[in-house]
């Protein structure tokens, strides 16, 4: 059962409050950040409760002035990922945690790859609904996503980048809860937990102010990349052993 101060959950709120910081600073990190310590430490916890305490940041995050928005492609990819957030719900309810978690590692290791490759994908109607839709299914068994559209808006300015994204996951964590819910996905242990990470959301989009201005974008892009490669192999490993 899952108390408020479990410290196995509260040691989980500090990864995630690592991951706020990551995403506030360069727009995307927080599930690929937090989603291989969940699975590692409390699979049952998973996706539902990172979903939960994820909805938190990019409402912060467009309260806090990230408000540009390219609404047009913003569109394509909600709509894609509305008609494929079934799939990721009907993984959830078949699949085992170890099938999960196996999806966690190995989308967490194409992310890295695009990103080091540097993938040449431009911002249009087809590549944002694309990357709706892959969301639709990552997003809702992995709680995994932003890494795609991310990489769809990577050429364009960073403030319309945030923006874009923060939108975009505020409408998806809404979209996915409710598929996951309507599936009969979410219980009572999976909202306490995602509430007790909130205020480490918080905590982590504080710490990202100071971060920005100190230490460019792309040396924290670098040294995430680093992190994940080893978080990815670690969940891999543990789904397959």
């Amino acid at each position: 059962m899952t108390e408020l101060l479990d410290p196995t959950l509260l040691a989980l709120g500090i990864v995630v409050a690592i991951g706020a910081m990551v995403q506030s600073t360069i727009g995307f990190g927080i599930a690929v950040v937090a989603a291989p310590a969940v699975v590692m430490v409390r699979p049952d916890l998973m996706p539902a409760s990172l979903i939960v305490c994820v909805f938190f940041l990019p409402l912060l995050q467009l309260l806090g002035g990230d408000r540009e928005i390219a609404w047009r492609h913003l569109r394509w990819a909600l709509g894609a990922r509305v008609l494929a957030t079934p799939l990721g719900v009907a993984l959830v309810a078949v699949a085992s945690a170890d099938a999960i978690a196996l999806t966690v590692g190995v989308l967490i290791l194409v992310t890295v790859a695009a990103s080091v490759w540097a993938v040449d994908i431009r911002l249009d109607p087809r590549n944002s609904a694309l990357a709706g839709a892959i969301t639709g299914v990552s997003g809702t068994a992995a709680s995994i996503g932003g890494p795609f559209f991310a990489l769809v808006l990577r050429h364009e300015r960073p403030e319309l980048l945030r923006g874009t994204l923060a939108a975009f996951f505020l409408a998806g964590t809404v979209i996915g809860m409710t598929g996951l819910a309507v599936g009969g996905q979410v219980d009572r242990e999976d909202l306490l937990a995602g509430l007790v990470w909130a205020p480490f959301v918080l905590v982590g989009h504080l710490l990202a102010g100071p971060v920005r201005r100190r230490i460019r974008p792309e040396a924290v892009r670098r040294g995430v990349l680093v992190f994940c490669v080893i978080a990815s192999i670690g969940v891999i490993s543990r789904a397959l052993i």
